[in-house]
């Protein structure tokens, strides 16, 4: 396959968890989960997988109605590093991601493959205003382009809220598989990337 035909899909939040990652792949509901995926066109697996870190930082915002309290979300310009897994997946398979996450249904025709194959420019592209349809490049590794989805919105420019403990438990057990950190490192990188943060108020609500 050509390398312009994969990407690494990076995820910082819970798909984290390869199993409930698989989901937006595969379809179907995990346990706790108030939400069903359709899954991607390609069910095939992930090809690979990798620890990775990025630069930025994660925070969270909003209230999920998959599975309530915050979202998490990825600012790219904030200083890290921030721990998080890659996927290698196909451009077809990324876009069907990307597309459950912005809440539409995966569809062949959809630009957003496109757009995964082309460079963004300026490494970001916005596919739309909601909460999980900015895209940004975030590295390169051997030889295959890392891309991850956020809000358009960095973690200055809204109010946080605390994940819900489904949420926390899912993010936690992606943590432990990827990156193998026991109990007390995860609750430590929990106690600093919740701490308050007072930013201003903007409506995140409904999305996730």
């Amino acid at each position: 396959m050509e390398p312009s035909a994969l990407v690494w899909y990076v995820s910082y939040g819970s798909n984290l968890s390869r199993a409930r990652f698989l989901a937006y792949l595969q379809g179907g509901r995990i346990a706790g989960s108030a939400r069903e995926y359709a899954g991607a066109f390609d069910r095939t697996e992930p090809l690979d997988d990798a620890a990775v870190e990025l630069p930025g930082r994660i925070y969270f915002a909003g209230e999920s109605k998959t599975w309530g309290g915050g979202m998490a979300f990825y600012d790219h310009d904030e200083h890290g590093p921030t721990p998080a897994r890659a996927y290698l997946i196909t451009a077809a398979q990324f876009a069907d991601v990307a597309a459950q996450e912005m809440h539409r249904l995966p569809d062949p025709a959809d630009p957003l493959q496109r757009i995964v194959i082309d460079e963004f420019e300026g490494g970001r592209h916005t596919a739309g205003p909601g909460r999980y349809e900015t895209l940004i490049e975030v590295g390169v590794r051997d030889g295959v382009r890392m891309l991850t989805f956020t809000s358009p919105h960095g973690a200055g420019a809204v109010s946080h809220t605390a994940p819900s403990a489904t949420y926390r438990a899912l993010i936690a057990a992606g943590l432990a598989e990827s990156h193998h950190w026991d109990p007390a490192r995860i609750d430590s990188y929990f106690f600093r990337i919740t701490s308050p943060v007072t930013g201003p108020s903007h409506d995140q609500r409904g999305i996730d």
